[in-house]
């Protein structure tokens, strides 16, 4: 079975049942079922068949089950870009109709054959054709279902193929236990459970063949836009190319070969793992079913779990976990111990493959996306097939051997010496991925754990704004208003449509609010009620102002945000500001900006530049520097969200600033068009002959 990269979103209830209503690719979902089964159930039988063939030998069972792995993996590297042209050449149903034949027959000559030779062989054949009839059915399924249903038809795809290793390994565990009496009820039914397991996968074939072979809807012409012409090197290197420059995309990538390596440890000592441990093919079965098991519980459950942490915390944390009980795993020397910690450990594992992949796809650019994910597939590869040809070399190497501590006695093998080495290489990646890309570095993990549970996290590490929305926040006199027009005028230079709007006063309700808030007439409000009127202006702002101009695709920009409430009404009217916090967000359905211009300037200063004081601006100095502090506190805690400029600056050198800021954005790097780094190319000149303009106009 190829390695692949799937998007393991599980489809809602509804859209599953109305993708497979569709007769055609309700056929080839069949087909792909029933050998997506027997494959998992062929890979058990070919491990346990390659220790068999060993003969006891404790070096010779690491190598045998080893070369299983490496066969299986070893035509992707090589062969999957040029497999993929072909395959584009032929008709695609009798293709796949034939491969499946010739998979089913390879299956069935190998416990008639019984030799290594031929266990290899076959293997390496059976791959190099599976590399044909992937990119042919990937190919069908957009012929098969319609556009809007496409998403869907690959989500069913992926449940066919890997939901159903935990039934292969139920199913090869029992074949285990009861070949014996299968066997009895006639001479001619084999009565070993390899070889009643590869007969049953190879007419999981037969059957995905007969299946096909009636799917006429399959068109004959090539595949359309397929780009696979492309090596394994090449794709290496572009890959490369294009994430070289990114600190969380490296961090990110080193920490699922990490991850990647530690499973390859596993796979390719699990067989000897389990024998070491007294148990047989039917134990095999069962932690390879415990394995996949608990991935699939990490997938569908994790994300919804850890739904408030961030995911750069939450992709190196889990790995982190997941080297720690990768350890545990290996000191312990009780196989039903050893089940459940495989199920937790497989938990973890599975959070950190979907948050990883997740993370991939928002963090790389649309332009590079594809060449990325070549990259990080090629990569994956080629680190499995040498982590499986060195995991038994280590593991042979150190063989089995006694030791005692005081009165303990006790033996220890190779297959456990080796998955604790990678579990502890597991665990520093993990830690060294978390330290590297984790947000917020002030903050502590069980911090965050601790405001997780009291559901406080959610809000703080979101989902990141879509569009471009950038708030100013600061005390009084502090120069927001300058800059944020500054802004706008370079960003409409630049060719942005941008909306520049202000709290409270952006819009008619706001203007009205406003002046209740802050004129002097208005009397004393209390703390509570001026943070709720507060809450109600900008609920009504980013209603009817901040998420329609987002949704136009516009940049927008506000003078003072949510942090403005936490600082003024949460420090200086001296609230809880956690409590202000979640008034905010409940009142802008947890809208975040894409980045906070903090100008700071210490209060008495900003004080004294004001000509004039609303309600607010004649509250005491103490007053404002807790707010000040406030802010301060606020870009602490997450300082990839914040930029944060002395505000004592010139107005030019602090416009600089900002704009040096505004142009690293993501997404302001590209237009509708897709060409990247137009804005941030232009010379420096002219942000400053507009800064020359504004502040003569001032």
């Amino acid at each position: 079975m190829t390695a692949s990269l799937p998007n393991p979103a599980a489809p809602a209830p509804e859209v599953t049942r109305g993708v497979l209503a569709i007769p055609g690719f309700r056929k080839l979902w069949n087909s792909m079922l029933f050998s997506s089964l027997g494959d998992w159930l062929g890979l058990l039988a070919t491990t346990a068949m390659a220790a068999q063939l060993s003969g006891g030998s404790y070096a010779t069972a690491n190598f045998a089950i080893a070369g299983v792995f490496i066969a299986r993996l070893l035509p992707a590297v090589f062969l999957g870009p040029l497999a993929g042209v072909i395959a584009d050449r032929f008709d695609r149903r009798r293709l796949m109709v034939n491969v499946d034949i010739l998979r089913g027959i390879l299956y069935f000559t190998i416990p008639i054959v019984g030799t290594y030779f031929w266990l290899y062989t076959a293997m390496i054949l059976v791959e190099c054709l599976t590399l044909f009839w992937s990119p042919a059915k990937e190919a069908s399924v957009p012929n098969l279902v319609p556009k809007d249903k496409l998403e869907s038809a690959n989500q069913v795809s992926l449940l066919a193929a890997y939901g159903t290793a935990p039934i292969a390994a139920i199913l090869f565990s029992l074949l285990t236990l009861v070949s014996g009496a299968i066997a009895a009820i006639s001479p001619l039914i084999p009565s070993d459970s390899i070889a009643i397991a590869l007969y049953l996968n190879a007419l999981s074939f037969f059957f995905a063949a007969f299946t096909i072979r009636s799917l006429h809807e399959i068109p004959k012409g090539p595949a359309i836009g397929r780009d696979s012409d492309e090596s394994v090197g090449k794709s290496l290197i572009q890959g490369w190319k294009a994430v070289a420059s990114s600190k969380i995309i490296r961090g990110l990538i080193v920490g699922m070969v990490g991850a990647f390596s530690a499973a390859g440890a596993v796979i390719g000592l699990a067989r000897t793992f389990v024998g070491d441990l007294g148990g047989g093919d039917a134990a095999y079965g069962v932690l390879f079913g415990a394995v996949f098991t608990g991935l699939a519980i990490g997938i569908a459950f994790g994300p919804k779990v850890f739904a408030q942490f961030s995911r750069r915390r939450l992709f190196g944390a889990a790995l982190a976990i997941s080297g720690f009980f990768l350890v545990l795993l290996a000191l312990i020397t009780n196989l039903v111990l050893s089940i459940f910690i495989v199920i937790i450990l497989g938990a973890f594992s599975g959070i950190c493959w979907v948050t990883g992949f997740t993370m991939l796809g928002m963090e790389v650019n649309n332009e590079v996306r594809g060449r990325t994910f070549a990259f990080v597939q090629s990569l994956i590869r080629i680190t499995l097939v040498a982590v499986l040809a060195v995991s038994p070399i280590i593991a042979a190497t150190i063989g089995r051997f006694e030791y005692s501590f005081y009165n303990i006695q006790g033996d220890y093998n190779g297959a456990q010496i080796t998955i604790l080495i990678a579990g502890l290489i597991a665990l520093a990646i993990g830690i060294l991925s978390y330290h590297q890309m984790k947000d917020r570095p002030q903050v502590s993990l069980w911090s965050d754990v601790v405001a997780a549970m009291q559901g406080e996290l959610g809000a703080i590490t979101g989902q990141p704004t879509d569009g471009i929305f950038i708030a100013f926040e600061g005390g009084e006199g502090t120069g927001k208003s300058t800059q944020s027009k500054l802004l706008a005028e370079w960003l409409k230079q630049e060719g942005e449509s941008v909306t520049l709007s202000r709290e409270p006063g952006g819009t008619d309700l706001g203007r009205e609010l406003r002046q209740i808030l802050l004129g002097h007439e208005t009397g004393e409000i209390s703390p509570r009620a001026e943070a709720l009127l507060y809450a109600a202006d900008r609920a009504h702002h980013v209603g009817s102002v901040i998420r329609p101009a987002l949704a136009r695709g516009e940049v927008v920009i506000t003078d003072r945000y949510f942090d403005s409430s936490i600082a003024y009404q949460g420090a200086g009217r001296v609230l809880i500001p956690s409590e202000v916090a979640r008034i905010s967000r409940w009142a802008t359905e947890t809208l975040y900006p894409t980045l906070t211009v903090l100008i700071d300037v210490p209060a008495s200063i900003g004080i004294g530049r004001l000509q004039s004081r609303d309600r607010l601006e004649a509250e005491p100095e103490e007053f404002h520097e807790r707010v000040r502090q406030e802010f301060l506190q606020l870009a602490l805690l997450d300082p990839e969200r914040y930029l944060v400029v002395d505000g004592t600056q010139t107005i030019q050198e602090i416009h600089e600033a900002i704009i040096a800021r505004v142009a690293e954005l993501p997404a302001l790097k590209r237009n509708a068009n897709g060409q990247q780094g137009r804005r941030i190319l232009r010379p420096i000149r002219a942000a400053q002959s507009a800064i020359v303009r504004a502040t003569k106009k001032k």
